[in-house]
């Protein structure tokens, strides 16, 4: 079988790495793999047309900014897999460029299936995307299990919960009995996640850096760590030079995963690190800021939270902070409460309980579920 991956993004490279490895187990040695991607994927045997950071672009100014290369890189690969004529096109995430391929691989070779690996957030805003992507995409692999019942609801193409892969990884999540006593004790490890992209850490770590020194203030001595992508190291260490409390940078998966099993609470930017932190039991406060011409985009927003576990759980337990409600004061006393314990605390902690159970399909492991519909479409 000839699979042809393209993923975007670094998040969609990790997916991508398991998909490969679970059609491997499935396939042995008749499987066959083409595409675009990074580290992950390149482990599993896919060597990439080009390097991965040439489109791991995110926004509409960023996207503006290297459009012309993203346009050259869309039409290369969508030649590359007309010609190599796979059994099936896999597309990973990063709709602004999967789904551009997409489409033109859908335009000159139409008996290609294709399969969506995530859902883009139809749900949140810009719904009319479900429809058109009927035209492109025969189906979609969710990772949250309620976007089936969205795509069937806004007339998208098929779509099944496939499961969300960190549940694959609890055991290293969830902290051991020391760890846990660690978490109780004095003083207590808070994590600042301020996220894995330029733009992020330049908007969210002034903030977050003001926000610590008053936490600082008010409360018991505490450690704080600061989990960071090797790419953006040099960059954090610079920013933290200045601030009267400073973290410890920790950077690589492994340190990070051993902060997240003893912090006690956690000041983290929206997106995947939130469901990271909810696995394993961390309560946290959530903040987030985007460009002004970006935060445009929240008029088209349809759902009442931006923090995915709370999307999962279906209730607002995880704070949230966004934009001009994004300030030092404001986060500081949110973060104060996660550390010191009451109500709102226990609340996340008997919530986050829940979303396991939420996040993975019975009898399989995600990855072997998405590896299965990957498979059935191939051969359909």
């Amino acid at each position: 079988m000839k699979v042809f991956l393209v993923a975007g993004e670094k998040s969609g490279d990790a997916l991508g790495g398991k998909l490969i490895h679970a059609l491997r187990a499935r396939l042995g040695g008749a499987l066959e793999v083409a595409g675009v991607g990074g580290e992950a994927m390149a482990r599993e045997g896919l060597i990439s047309l080009f390097p991965l950071e040439d489109v791991a672009v995110n926004g509409f100014v960023a996207v503006a900014a290297r459009l012309s290369k993203l346009v050259a890189r869309i039409a290369q690969t969508a030649q590359a897999c007309a010609a190599w004529k796979p059994d099936v096109l896999v597309i990973i995430d990063a709709p602004d460029f999967t789904h551009r391929v997409a489409r033109r691989v859908r335009a000159v070779a139409p008996n290609i299936p294709i399969v969506d690996y995530v859902s883009p957030s139809v749900w949140a805003w810009r719904p009319r995307r479900a429809p058109a992507m009927r035209a492109y995409v025969d189906r979609v692999l969710a990772l949250f299990p309620f976007e089936p019942a969205a795509h069937e609801r806004l007339g998208g193409p098929p779509c099944e919960f496939v499961g969300h892969p960190l549940v694959e990884h609890l055991d290293e999540l969830r902290p051991n009995a020391t760890e846990e006593g660690l978490r109780a004790g004095d003083p207590p490890l808070v994590l600042l996640m301020p996220g894995s992209r330029a733009s992020e850490i330049a908007r969210l770590m002034p903030v977050f850096g003001q926000a610590l020194r008053r936490t600082a203030m008010v409360g018991r001595a505490l450690d704080v760590a600061l989990p960071a992508v090797p790419h953006l190291e040099n960059a954090i260490r610079e920013e933290i030079r200045s601030w009267p409390v400073k973290p410890d940078v920790v950077v690589g998966e492994r340190p990070k995963l051993g902060v997240i099993r003893r912090a006690r609470a956690a000041l983290a930017a929206s997106g995947t690190a939130t469901l990271e932190l909810a696995l394993a039991g961390v309560p946290m406060v959530v903040a987030y800021k985007v460009s002004p011409i970006e935060e445009l985009a929240k008029y088209f927003i349809t759902v009442n939270s931006i923090v995915l576990p709370n999307l999962i759980l279906g209730e607002n337990v995880v704070p949230e902070f966004l934009q001009r409600d994004c300030e030092p004061k404001m986060l500081a006393r949110a973060l104060h409460t996660m550390i010191e314990g009451g109500p709102e605390r226990d609340r996340q902690i008997a919530a986050f309980a829940r979303l396991p159970g939420l996040l993975a399909p019975a009898g399989k492991t995600p990855s072997q579920a998405a590896a299965d519909a990957v498979i059935a479409t191939a051969t359909s």
